[in-house]
């Protein structure tokens, strides 16, 4: 490999500073595949535009990314489906009518278990931390309004419940995007090497623990403990100033004209898609299990399939079955006919072509990090002052300073999974626990950030305003971060 030494930096600093400067995460990742490609042809910029096209065209030479990429452009068509054929109409009407149940039965402890079932639904609904947001804003909302509870309070249970189980139970496209980083650094076992992390990924798991200590000791503080009194007082769910953002996601899919609401046009779609996904893992696997241990049987043995097995084409078929499933059921209900379902599908797959996009320049960065020996040369200079077991602290605090900056958590992934594991594995890091610092960052940054798609994303959902969404959430994600930071330094100093 041809050594770049520091110019090897360039490319993701760049694409760092220009999403800082620009907000625009797409352009930037593009310079910085440009001007690395420019680079390694040797400073050509006629070679190396046509270089970073072949790279780019490159990333479907893999077939995981391919897979990964599929999934997420289909996994559009799903939710257009679940929303056209009263699936989510029909499950706000279920859980409304439980929630008015709880209420007759429990009136002291009302809002406490309002607030939790909030809670519960996001952790619940982590197929997507998109309808994640969007299910418990446009669910809980009309109730947190009838029990005077703040909408800065529903914004952040919302945010803050819908990437942490997202990440945290990656049986989604989450873990596909993060497989599919982690197999382009030449991991052999992604989906096990995902798995491990996890473990060490504290700061989702303090994010969603921090909710539920807010919820249950009433004990609020900051701007959140102000909209809380305000709400107590004086009945208002938002400040008197306050310009509430309305989500048109809400809106811009309805049910059917004529069709009865059911939640079980949501569920069983969704339940296909979850539960298939360990399935093919351990069917993907299943070859590889058996020869490497063919003394097993039983349980151990698939559970052991499940670490072997491909996560791309589980998320693939997964996600196709349940699209294919749907499809079946809404046309036995005599919902929808087959052209509807096919138009649905390609205005479903057109959604979700941006993220599509970020997966592919995301994976081609890494490429090109890889090529230029990024990681390996980083690791080379902070070797000389940086402790090995400090390498997470530091890949926590800039994954979540650049994710604060650009507002993409995903974004960050790309950028930082190509430059930690290559670090953590010259400079003898646990390559686990800076994964998961990497990835936990990302989350913490974006759940800070005012330019979040996510956190934008459960302002529109809870109808509240933005900039009170941002004021209330940060102190409480702040600590979490800062717990989180502080278990990183205390695990490499000891």
């Amino acid at each position: 490999m041809q050594e770049f030494g520091i110019l090897s930096l360039l490319p993701p600093v760049m694409a760092i500073v220009l999403a800082i400067r620009t907000k625009q995460v797409f352009i930037s990742l593009l310079f910085g595949i440009w001007l690395g490609w420019v680079i390694i042809e040797g400073f050509n910029p006629i070679s190396g535009s046509f270089a970073a096209v072949e790279g780019l065209v490159d990333v479907f030479k893999e077939p995981g990314n391919t897979r990964t990429i599929m999934f997420c452009a289909l996994v559009g068509a799903l939710i257009v489906f679940i929303q056209r054929s009263g699936g989510v109409e029909g499950f706000i009407e279920r859980v409304n009518r439980l929630l008015e149940r709880y209420e007759d039965r429990y009136e002291g402890s009302n809002r406490i278990i309002i607030q939790f079932l909030a809670w519960l639904t996001g952790l619940v609904v982590f197929v997507e931390s998109s309808i994640s947001v969007l299910t418990v804003g446009s669910l809980y909302r009309p109730v947190f309004d009838r029990l005077k509870i703040p909408r800065e309070k529903l914004a952040y249970i919302a945010d803050s419940s819908s990437a942490p189980s997202s990440i945290l139970i990656p049986f989604n496209g989450w873990g596909a995007f993060i497989m599919g980083l982690l197999a382009t650094q030449g991991f052999q076992d992604p989906f096990a090497t995902m798995f491990r992390a996890l473990f060490y990924n504290y700061y989702p798991m303090l994010a969603l623990v921090m909710v539920l200590i807010i919820i249950f000791s009433r004990k609020d503080f900051g701007p959140m403990l102000r909209a809380e009194r305000r709400a107590r007082e004086t009945g208002k769910v938002l400040r008197d100033e306050a310009q509430p953002m309305i989500s048109e996601e809400l809106t811009d899919v309805s049910t059917k004209e004529g069709v009865r609401p059911r939640a079980l046009n949501m569920v069983l779609p969704i339940a296909v898609m979850v539960l298939l996904m360990p399935l093919m893992l351990a069917v993907t696997g299943w070859e590889a299990a058996v020869e490497q241990r063919p003394e097993e049987t039983g349980l151990d043995l698939f559970l052991f399939a499940i670490g072997q097995g491909s996560g791309s084409t589980s998320v693939l078929i997964a996600v196709l079955s349940a699209i294919l499933f749907s499809m079946i059921l809404y046309r036995v209900q005599g919902i929808m006919r087959t052209k509807e379902m096919i138009d649905l599908t390609l205005k479903g797959t057109a959604g979700m072509v941006p993220l599509a996009l970020l997966m592919m320049m995301a994976f081609a960065i890494g490429n090109v990090c890889n090529e230029m020996g990024t990681g390996q040369y980083v690791a080379g200079v902070a070797s000389n002052w940086l402790s090995p077991g400090l390498v997470p602290f530091i890949v926590f605090l800039v994954s979540g300073f650049i994710a604060f900056s650009t507002g993409t958590s995903w974004g960050t992934f790309a950028i930082m999974i190509a430059i930690a594991v290559p670090m953590a594995e010259s400079m003898d890091a646990n390559p686990y626990i800076t994964i998961a610092a990497a990835l936990g960052g990302g989350v913490f940054g974006d759940h800070c950030s005012p330019i979040s798609d996510t956190t934008i994303l459960a302002s529109m959902a809870s109808a509240t305003d933005h900039i009170d969404h941002v004021n209330t959430q940060l102190p409480y994600a702040g600590i979490a971060g800062g717990t989180t930071a502080f278990i990183y330094l205390l695990m490499g100093l000891l």
